[in-house]
């Protein structure tokens, strides 16, 4: 009890901080722009390795409020990769670096780093893209990959009670497995994100929070959309790219929270070992 009463003076005087009223909004403005162009990068080389536009609409269907799926569906390309294609996206990736770019400097501001070298922070902000990228493959195509080797297993294979034995625990375990992949990957931008060398163990909690943080609001803000909210009563059209904003905000909020708790990680270890309050 102690330890919760902690943990929230802790949120509380966080949340408190000016720069609480900032960053996340900066951050988000930047992932919007992101976004986009991900999504319509995945549906393209989708389409390269001939995976299903529908396979990926079904899993996003389940991951997402129907509102903003409704939003990036419309933007997932059914184009082949051709010179056009990839030129074009080639701009929308260095685009989409801007999201990643922007958490760059909004660490440096929570951990107090003078932002310096651009040239290096644009390098690292592609390297972080890529991370994004893997992130967003992996769960997406990793379960649609799963099921359909597993269904060729189904016609080939003579040992029908083993396959559906391994079938089970793959559908037990991809979703735990994607959540921990999503928090291993949270952990590396959390390290990579600061001009500074960050150590592991300072945002393993705050990775920790952000990850469980992220999935648990998607689904109270999927139902509050769907069961409570009407936005359509106010904005009318672009109601859906008012609930897409708003879902991106809380993302990020949450996202600059759990670095701040790494940032505060940090600081105490510091104290303890030099004895010297850095503010």
């Amino acid at each position: 009890m102690e330890q919760l009463t902690g943990f929230i003076k802790k949120v509380v005087k966080i949340i408190a901080k000016p720069e609480m009223r900032i960053l996340p909004g900066q951050l988000a403005f930047f992932f919007v722009l992101s976004l986009i162009p991900l999504v319509a990068l995945l549906g393209a080389i989708a389409s390269k390795f001939s995976i299903s536009i529908a396979e990926i609409q079904d899993m996003m269907y389940t991951a997402l409020p129907t509102s903003i799926y409704d939003i990036l569906t419309m933007v997932i390309t059914k184009n082949t990769l051709n010179f056009n294609i990839i030129v074009f996206f080639i701009s929308a990736f260095i685009l989409a670096s801007n999201g990643t770019h922007s958490m760059i400097i909004t660490s440096n501001e929570i951990y107090k780093i003078e932002s310096r070298n651009y040239i290096k922070r644009r390098l690292k902000a592609i390297g972080m893209t890529f991370i994004l990228v893997g992130v967003l493959f992996f769960i997406i195509l990793i379960p649609i990959f799963g099921d359909s080797i597993f269904n060729t297993l189904k016609l080939h294979s003579d040992n029908e009670v083993l396959v559906n034995i391994v079938y089970t625990l793959y559908q037990i375990l991809k979703y735990p497995v994607s959540v921990l992949v999503i928090y291993l990957n949270i952990k590396v931008l959390y390290i990579l994100a600061p001009d500074k060398k960050i150590k592991s163990t300072t945002t393993t909690k705050g990775a920790l929070f952000t990850t469980i943080s992220w999935i648990i609001s998607t689904e109270i803000y999927a139902f509050y959309v769907g069961r409570l909210a009407r936005y359509d009563l106010f904005y009318g059209s672009i109601s859906n790219i008012i609930i897409l904003l708003l879902w991106i905000y809380i993302l990020s909020y949450i996202f600059v929270l759990g670095m701040a708790f790494n940032a505060g990680m940090t600081r105490e270890e510091d104290i303890e070992r030099t004895g010297v309050i850095n503010k």
